[in-house]
């Protein structure tokens, strides 16, 4: 096994090859002569402040030494949380997650520091960290695996949010894994889960969980409430959202529920009720009004909505000027009007022609930024285009079609979403001998991809 030099060494090699006396190199790095004698022979450890010093003194970048100095400090030598925790930060930063891998794995072989880890994860988590807070969840989750404590199950919830993929698969896996976890939550923090299992479970077509999910978060949702009327003195809230708006968004869930079943009158029974939930709020607080103004927004848009997919078309103008205010809604909106106009027969080349620039740069960013998660705004992606195929190839714009119709199969490929591959597939072989060379040539591409199984 080949010996890899110590830090020590390459500064003592960088010296000589430099002609440096230590006091000189003191003065270039900003470090005490005594101290950085002291670091050279072996008896006082380097900080990471010391270590980004020398490393930038040598004209070498930040991070070079990390590796070598995640194995001779903590290692090869027991660690110091005085030096471990900025060491985590740093590499985080700069994105060597092999480096934290490779500490973490070994300073958790004991459980000294697996609530400083978990402050740790908390703060990369904040910071948006995302990688680097994975692997500290991950880790404290296993040294916790036997244990039943709340950090436990806030693990399992923050490894449930970072996991989240656009691979629908992997979505269902996380969540089965996740659920049981949710009983063990602060009770205000399980809001905040079951909203986004919902969320998760409503991008996959499981409706009936969505539905089971929604009744669960009005009922606890309602406890919370009654129970902060009792209080004398009013706690922190430790909810991301007031109480009350996940009363609100359980009956938006109701209502999506609704609306994928075609019932759209239930769904305005509960778009109704939402938005009697928010207007009841008396003296809302800054924050609260933004809510409101948002559940409000959202019932006016809603409800167009499903008057048009009931076959309701006389509002669309409307719909479509409120769209022209909302394009946060545009890719949910365009996608249900296409979807009606498909189920209707009805012309919406004014419709399409008024936003074809939106239309064409959800299609060049591949993604709408706006109100959604990434999972929904995918799956909402791949049915715009499937929908916009399908009227396109009706109004017999064959290669216009066709070419919205790889767009939604290719999304579909890479997201292993089964059901929208057999449509696009059972679409093209209707259309197919109109395609073109390149057109035919990516369909096949992806059937290649399709039939080749990958394991994640």
């Amino acid at each position: 096994m080949e010996l890899v030099p110590t830090i020590r060494v390459h500064i003592e090699k960088y010296m000589r090859e430099q002609n440096l006396k230590l006091q000189h190199f003191s003065d270039i790095t900003g470090i005490n002569v005594g101290t950085l004698s002291a670091i050279l022979n072996g008896s006082r450890p380097m900080s990471m402040n010391q270590l980004n010093q020398i490393t930038s003194a040598m004209g070498l970048e930040k991070g070079y030494f990390y590796e070598t100095y995640g194995v001779e400090s903590f290692i090869e030598s027991s660690p110091h949380w005085r030096r471990l925790e900025p060491y985590l930060y740093e590499c985080a930063e700069l994105g060597k997650l092999d480096c934290i891998q490779k500490v973490i794995t070994h300073v958790t072989d004991d459980r000294s520091y697996i609530e400083e880890l978990f402050e740790v994860a908390e703060g990369f988590f904040a910071r948006g960290l995302n990688e680097a807070a994975l692997i500290l969840y991950e880790c404290v989750a296993d040294s916790e695996k036997y244990q039943h404590s709340e950090r436990l199950a806030l693990c399992q919830y923050r490894i449930f949010l970072l996991h989240k993929t656009l691979n629908k698969f992997n979505n269902l896996n996380a969540a089965i894994k996740f659920e049981p976890f949710i009983d063990k939550l602060n009770e205000e923090v399980q809001l905040d889960a079951i909203k986004d299992l919902a969320n998760l479970y409503s991008t996959i077509n499981l409706w009936d969980k969505v539905f089971e999910l929604a009744n669960e978060l009005i009922r606890r949702a309602e406890f919370q409430i009654q129970l902060q009327s009792m209080r004398r003195k009013r706690k922190p809230r430790v909810a991301s959202y007031p109480l009350f708006i996940y009363k609100a968004y359980a009956n938006l869930l109701m209502a999506n529920v609704s609306e994928e079943r075609k019932r759209y009158k239930q769904a305005l029974k509960y778009t109704d009720v939402y938005e009697d939930i928010v207007d009841g709020i008396k003296n809302p607080t800054e924050e609260e009004q933004e809510l409101i103004e948002l559940f409000k927004g959202w019932a006016e848009g809603n409800r167009y909505l499903y008057k048009i997919l009931s076959g309701d078309f006389e509002l669309l103008n409307r719909y479509l000027d409120y769209l022209d205010i909302n394009h946060a809604e545009m890719l949910t909106a365009l996608t249900y009007i296409i979807q009606a106009a498909n189920q209707y027969s009805y012309n919406i080349d004014y419709t399409l022609n008024r936003f074809q620039n939106h239309i064409g740069q959800i299609k060049a960013e591949r993604h709408v930024k706006g109100l959604y998660n990434e999972q929904a705004t995918n799956f909402r992606y791949i049915r715009l285009f499937y929908e916009l195929a399908k009227y396109r190839l009706s109004q017999n714009q064959i290669q216009q079609g066709i070419e919205h119709l790889i767009t939604s199969f290719e999304r579909s490929v890479s997201s292993n979403d089964d059901m929208m591959c057999i449509k696009c597939i059972d679409l093209y072989g209707k259309y197919r001998h109109f395609a073109s060379k390149t057109q035919e040539e990516q369909y096949t591409k992806l059937i290649d991809k399709l039939s080749v199984p990958t394991f994640q």
